[in-house]
């Protein structure tokens, strides 16, 4: 049968959107690795294993046993001595922008894209070699650099994308300018939006098509920003951005994929709409009344709290709209983390780094820094199963539809060998030099052992 020039230029698509998704599956990894003489952290349990044998096929942990395992010593096997070392689950950042990291916010919003997705890409391997197998990214153009890690072209984490940030005209993450307005509705004009890192909806109905066109590129969880935030120059922290039925029609439009929302508040205003319309999760809190803790804790929702480092905070300008912003952030961080304990709201860990390089290098210490309000194994349940346990929030968006953030049968192997024992001295995780062996699915990519 002879085609039509149109009909052959859609097979012509059709053909490509195949072979994309067809290549998407990662190499094979490490055929058997055995660890031998292991103590284990669970990523559950707030203690360790009696010397223990992990058995690794494939990408999963096969084996778990006290007892000695039995395997075939072929080239294609790694026996690993333990010696009485804890082996652990991979770390877990639920709160992270891979995109927004080793360049300024200048260069994020203006800069070179070539560049930018270069210097993610390097980002992307570090934050691995800190031993953090896993991240969620609230905020930012990353579906390329997660197809370019899954595919094996890059290493880094796994990653949980938001695509970019769902704001309002003026609202935390509209980074124009004066002489950007007035906005063509519909049109994403602003270099932020072109690249993905932020999308404007102003109207229920653009909210439903933002959302979507999140969805559509392989969006694992939608993230709003429903009141003010510290670096967005033009969004007041007391103002509460979307209207009730824009939030409702973001909800909607998500669960619709069987998916959630995921909401940057800061205010119990902020807050208590955002859950009124059905939203999931919520980011920071730090602004809150001990009414809104208990809303959450009532309702089940998640909180997705970050222990921010000063460096942060005194590495904005003196002077500056976003520094005073912060000033008054800040006091808020400790009252969040007592309330949350105080009523037993469901809590996640992360970091929200932005635009510094030098402070990602501390991603592991400001995990140690919740040693301020939790014992080392608290913290560390946290950063493992508790945020494993939120990721599968996503359902059939989850791109990685397995067990996370524990040590246990049949789930993902992404383990670290630690010298040390976390448990006891959680200043180890601040350290990527504790780490002697980082696995992930499957695959090593630091071995200290072996050197």
């Amino acid at each position: 049968m002879k085609l039509s020039v149109r009909h052959s230029a859609l097979l012509a698509v059709l053909t490509l959107c195949s072979s994309q998704v067809a290549v998407t599956q990662p190499a094979a990894p490490t055929a058997v690795a055995l660890f031998q003489n292991v103590r284990v952290f669970d990523g559950a349990n707030e203690r360790l294993s009696p010397p223990t044998n992990v058995l690794v096929r494939g990408n999963k942990i096969e084996r778990i046993s006290t007892q000695p395992i039995a395997v075939d010593r072929s080239a294609d096997t790694r026996i690993i001595d333990g010696g009485g070392r804890t082996l652990m689950p991979g770390l877990i950042d639920v709160h992270w922008h891979a995109m927004l990291i080793r360049n300024s916010a200048a260069e994020a919003i203006f800069g070179d894209v070539g560049f930018n997705n270069l210097a993610a890409g390097q980002e992307a391997t570090d934050t691995l070699m800190r031993g953090f197998t896993t991240v969620r990214d609230v905020g930012g153009p990353v579906f390329g650099l997660k197809r370019a890690i899954d595919l094996g072209l890059v290493a880094g984490p796994r990653i949980y994308p938001s695509g970019a940030m769902i704001t309002i005209t003026s609202g935390h993450g509209d980074f124009r300018q004066m002489s950007d307005l007035p906005r063509t509705i519909g049109a994403p004009t602003a270099r932020m939006e072109q690249l993905g890192g932020a999308a404007i909806a102003d109207s229920p109905d653009e909210m439903r098509v933002r959302v979507r066109e999140q969805l559509m590129q392989g969006a694992s969880q939608i993230k709003l920003t429903a009141g003010g935030g510290v670096s967005s120059p033009f969004s007041p922290l007391d103002v509460s951005t979307f209207t009730d039925a824009e939030l409702r029609a973001a909800v909607e439009a998500t669960e619709n994929w069987g998916t959630y929302v995921v909401a940057h508040a800061f205010t119990s205003e902020a807050i208590q709409r955002s859950i009124a319309a059905g939203v999931k999760c919520i980011e920071h809190g730090f602004l809150m009344d001990e009414a809104t803790a208990r809303l959450i804790a009532e309702k089940g929702v998640w909180l997705s709290l970050q222990p921010l480092p000063e460096e942060m905070r005194t590495g904005l300008p003196e002077g500056s709209v976003q520094r005073e912003k912060a000033e008054e952030v800040w006091p808020g961080i400790a009252k969040t983390y007592e309330l949350a304990k105080k009523y037993k709201i469901k809590t996640a860990w992360g970091t929200d780094v932005l635009f510094s390089a030098e402070i990602a290098k501390h991603q592991g210490a400001i995990l140690a820094s919740l040693a301020r309000w939790y014992t080392p194994a608290e913290a560390l349940v946290m950063a493992t199963g508790t945020n494993a346990e939120l990721l599968t929030l996503s359902g059939k968006r989850n791109p990685y539809p397995g067990k996370l953030g524990v040590v246990q049968e049949g789930a993902y192997a992404d383990l670290l060998l630690v010298e040390g024992n976390p448990l006891e001295n959680l200043t180890l995780v601040a350290d990527p030099g504790s780490f002697l062996i980082i696995m992930k699915d499957g695959r090593i990519y630091k071995d200290k052992l072996a050197d």
